[in-house]
């Protein structure tokens, strides 16, 4: 509970901060900074030194999958909680669609309860839109929120009806809490399983239009402009999508939105059609796609990177690409896959934290993403420049599915802290 960082670089948007400085933690809490080299003789304080590694607030992913209720064998709180440790998030929200979903508050109140038992992270449940996510009737929303939801989403499926989304809306407008939009023309998108073009029709495979996101945004634009609604969209994929955002940011609608890792990383010709851990939704886009989805990180059109995290076991992933269920794991690899951005000088440091810590917290309303004296000690310690491969034997998630299994990484989580306490280290 008790200890200092030293000779660390540390970086904090939420203050403005890039500097080399010393860091106390008292309590569990952030105490101060300082210069010089603390009084370890009468210091009872443990002492770490961090000499050339970055420290940041701890970071936050506002889209990630737990499966808990019902679908442990996919994951639990436990072992997400765990996987998130490892990558340097320090507190997530955890989607709605569980096995039932969270479309009551007593399903909050399991996940809470649990994760106050299970979790050394902070855990925020995101609340469904609609009951059981069946798009045919509102979910109990304001008494979810009054349970501890800090959004609303039917994430995995899009919210089609425009009456629902409406009220819906305005609800959360009200509770001033946003609603978390998967932007989708199910009609549209049928039964594809990759993105429409080239290597679909390569494959010989069912595609899915770029047009199925960007009808889906127009969509729920429109609702949020006329509610004055938070919107929040969900996995930008297309360089369509990012000029619709774009051009409602300049017209002064409230919304944000958010690119998971893997589609700035990867386009659609890099899949392996006989790997089916190449199929998320959305799918992995062109190059072009790819380009315009790191032009609008780069001009801050893009605000938040989240890991969408889907975990699925081996089995389910193994029945062939068209019948395999859409996602990856992602949350141990975000890290190295956005420090890319850096080393292509499209952001500078300052801005990763930003997008990874600082601005996801303000889109859910937490007190998080910061390191200001009296917040809790929720750090993340990380080396840019150490190297790892990413191997079955290291994971903590319960599942595997990630299509960067083997790959060699370049930036690693050191010492994940919440609430002044170590959660992860890489040495244990």
């Amino acid at each position: 509970m008790n200890f200092y960082l030293i000779n660390g670089l540390v970086i904090d948007p939420s203050q403005n901060i890039l500097k080399k400085v010393n860091l106390e933690v008292r309590n569990g809490k952030i105490f101060r900074f300082f210069q010089g080299k603390p009084d370890i003789k009468s210091s009872k304080n443990k002492i770490y030194d961090v000499k050339n590694y970055i420290v940041s607030p701890g970071f936050v992913d506002i889209h990630v999958h737990l499966r808990d209720p019902g679908l442990t064998h996919k994951e639990s709180i436990k072992t997400g909680s765990m996987a998130a440790a490892a990558g340097g998030f320090t507190s997530i929200a955890c989607m709605p669609n569980t096995s039932p979903p969270n479309d009551e508050p007593k399903i909050t109140k399991y996940i809470l309860d649990k994760a106050k038992k299970d979790s050394k992270i902070n855990i925020f449940p995101i609340g469904a839109i609609t009951k059981k996510q069946k798009d045919k009737e509102l979910a109990r929303i304001l008494d979810n929120i009054t349970a501890g939801c800090v959004g609303i989403s039917d994430d995995g499926f899009p919210v089609s009806n425009s009456r629902l989304l409406y009220e819906a809306m305005l609800i959360a407008k009200a509770e001033k809490v946003p609603v978390i939009s998967h932007c989708e023309d199910c009609f549209l998108s049928g039964d594809g399983v990759m993105t429409e073009g080239h290597y679909s029709k390569k494959f010989k495979v069912p595609g899915i239009s770029n047009l199925s996101e960007e009808l889906g945004i127009i969509h729920d634009l429109a609702i949020a402009e006329k509610t004055g609604c938070h919107l929040h969209v969900c996995h930008v994929s297309t360089k369509g999508s990012v000029e619709l955002i774009r051009q409602a940011k300049r017209k002064g609608i409230n919304v944000t939105c958010e690119v998971a890792p893997h589609h700035f990383t990867l386009c659609d010709r890099d899949v392996d059609i006989k790997n089916s851990n190449y199929k998320m939704n959305p799918p992995l886009r062109s190059k072009r796609d790819l380009n315009s989805i790191i032009n609008g990180i780069s001009d801050g059109t893009i605000d938040i990177i989240a890991t969408d995290h889907a975990p699925h076991t081996d089995n389910e992933k193994s029945v062939g690409f068209k019948k395999a269920p859409f996602g990856i794991i992602g949350l141990e690899t975000a890290l190295p896959l956005s420090l890319n951005l850096v080393r292509k000088n499209k952001i500078d440091l300052m801005s990763l934290i930003n997008m990874l810590s600082t601005k996801p917290s303000k889109i859910i309303n937490v007190k998080k993403g910061t390191l200001k004296k009296g917040s809790a000690a929720d750090i993340t310690v990380f080396d840019p420049n150490r190297y790892f491969t990413f191997k079955k034997d290291n994971i903590l998630s319960k599942s595997f599915n990630s299509p960067f299994l083997d790959k060699r990484f370049k930036g690693k989580v050191l010492y994940t802290f919440t609430a002044g306490n170590k959660i992860y280290s890489l040495d244990n």
